[in-house]
Order: C-alpha cells, then structure tokens, then sequence
C-alpha cells in the first residue's frame, strides 16, 4: 500500500498501479467524486483528480484519451496524512482517463477526469479520513450523531486506518477490562462504533460484521483472549438490538448472537 515517496503539502491522494508494483501513477490534491454514491443506472463512477501530476501508467493514459490506450486498468487510491504518509487505500478497477485540463493548482499540474469501478468510497467516509489525517479523531464518541449510513461509513475508515494509527503496537494482553457504553448503541453499525473504541480507542476497530467480529477475536486486532467487556447501560442495548438474524440452526436477536460469539471466543462478558 505505501508508496516509494510522499506527496508534498496539499497532496492528499496517490495513485499506484495493481498490476505492477514499480508502477507509480502520481499524487493529487483531491478526488472529486470519488466519495459519493454511483449514479442511478451507472457502473462507473466519475471522478476529478485535482492538481495531478500523473506519472507511469497514468501518464501515458493521459496521452490517449478517447482512446484504448486511455485506459490505465486496475490501481488503488491511497489516503495520504499531512506528511504524505499513506494512511489506507482503496482498490480501483478499470481506471480510465475521459478528460484532462489545466489546473489551477499549480503551472505544472493538470485536473485529469477518470471513469472507474470502486465499492469501498463509501459517502461519509471523506470526513472521517479528514479527521484521521488531521489528528482530530481524538475523542469517544465522537461517531455518537451521526446518520446511520455515515456510521457504516466511520467503520469502513476504522478498518482501512488501523495500521496506520496503531503504528505497530501490539494487541492488549491477556486478561484485560474493557468497557462498553451501551448508552448510544442502537442498531448493529453502532454497536460496532463501540466496540472498536473500547477496545482501541476513539476510531478504534474491532470489526464491522458478525464475521468480521469473529475474526477479530482470534487476535491481531487489539484485544487478546480471554478478556473482560463490561457492557454499561446493557438494558437499553437489549431493548434495541432485537433484530433477528437467521443462523444455521435458529432465529437468534442480535444481542444474544452478539453476546454468543463473545463468549465462544473467550470474552467475558459482565452486564450492567
């Protein structure tokens, strides 16, 4: 994912290829579009790299648009911090260069305009990279307010950050107390919104789906079993997360399932 240099001050996106690794595509100060849902009826979306100064692949794309040769092919779009550092990245497919411009970001840069199929920039998710990038992801609940979508949203940054802001610290040991409030916790999004800050802090992750809760719970994502979780104001969790999910063998509420894979993976889990 990282890239073999940094961007410069305002850079806050990379372009690489997927295909080959030697293969840099070049910085861009923003990606217009790029966050946003896929128009009714389309399969592409259609995104403006701002002050781009395109390299290798993307170059020689550059060169041929309305061509075949306009197509780049598969690449991803990496999250740059203030440093040029990158942060996480999205896999991009069919990257095609439909338009390019001058820019008025600088004498030698240029907007170049890009078809292309991703299914990760999710709406919402731009904020929370800004925060991310800015060091201001740095209180709890600070996902507490915000609309059901963007809270799908959050955790798909949380995911996609977890490397970059945990900067190699390991997982908390064995026998650890973490504590859950329960207070803001209204459908499966939030619960996770959660979870992840209890366990890793204010963006923290620990996962997004049932399975991916599973998985997080084998280690490597910041919590060693056996642990403690005590789930505050567990009552009005209860109340909420009656949804039922279908299971191989039962009709289940989510509360109990999500309390069931806890415990099945070694958490202790104290109600209050």
């Amino acid at each position: 994912m990282g890239t073999s240099r940094r961007g410069g001050e305002g850079q806050r996106y990379a372009l690489t290829s997927d295909e080959d690794d030697s293969d840099f595509w070049g910085f861009a100060h923003d990606a217009e579009g790029f966050f946003t849902p896929l128009p009714e009826g389309e399969d592409l979306l259609r995104v403006r790299l701002e002050g781009c100064l395109p390299q290798g692949g993307l170059l020689k794309s550059a060169d041929h648009v309305g061509s075949r040769r306009a197509v780049a092919g598969n690449g991803h779009l990496i999250c740059l911090d203030g440093d040029g550092a990158a942060m996480g990245a999205y896999f991009v497919g069919e990257v095609t260069v439909v338009d390019v411009a001058p820019s008025a970001r600088g004498a030698d840069l240029v907007d170049l305009t890009v078809t292309l199929w991703c299914e990760g920039g999710l709406p919402g998710a731009e904020r929370v990279w800004d925060l991310v990038r800015t060091g201001r992801l740095n209180r709890p609940g600070m996902w507490h307010e915000l609309a059901p979508a963007d809270r799908h949203a959050w955790l798909s940054v949380a995911l996609m950050s977890r490397g970059y802001r945990r900067k190699g610290r390991p997982d908390a040991p064995a026998g650890r107390v973490f504590t859950l409030d329960g207070r803001h916790i209204v459908d499966e999004d939030s619960f996770y919104c959660a979870l992840g800050e209890a366990v890793d802090g204010p963006g923290g992750y620990f996962g997004w789906n049932l399975d991916a809760l599973d998985d997080c719970l084998c280690g490597g994502w910041g919590a060693t079993t056996p642990f403690t979780l005590h789930w505050d104001f567990s009552a009005a969790s209860r109340a909420r997360l009656t949804e039922v999910v279908q299971t191989a063998d039962r009709d289940v509420a989510l509360f109990d399932l999500l309390l069931e894979i806890l415990g099945e993976r070694g958490a202790r889990v104290v109600l209050r």
